[in-house]
């Protein structure tokens, strides 16, 4: 359901998932995370494009992606997108598409 609605979401918009520079998941399962990543890029993401912080500080709720983006300074660059996509329990899912100016 998750890679479904990336995908539709990137779709919306004009963007093909090969464009896309990083993949800020929020979900306090990296199998999952996992998962998703290589069902949107269509191939195992590379280091650095879905990144997580899991290892490092845990299950940070809520705050996972805004976190992963004020720690991590080499966001997308100038032109290249990126996705951030929050989903839990109940189904419930949504995502920013987001373009470094």
């Amino acid at each position: 359901m998750v890679s479904a609605h990336i995908l539709g979401h990137l779709g919306e918009e004009g963007w093909q998932a090969d464009d896309l520079k990083r993949l800020w998941l929020h979900q306090a399962n990296k199998t999952m995370n996992d998962f998703i990543g290589k069902k949107v890029l269509g191939r195992e993401p590379e280091a650095g494009e879905q990144p997580n912080i899991l290892q490092d500080y845990a299950n940070t709720s809520s705050s996972r992606v805004d976190h992963r983006l004020l720690t991590e300074l080499s966001g997308p660059r100038t032109g290249r997108p990126g996705v951030i996509c929050s989903f839990g329990a109940g189904y419930s899912v949504g995502s920013v598409l987001v373009q470094r100016a």
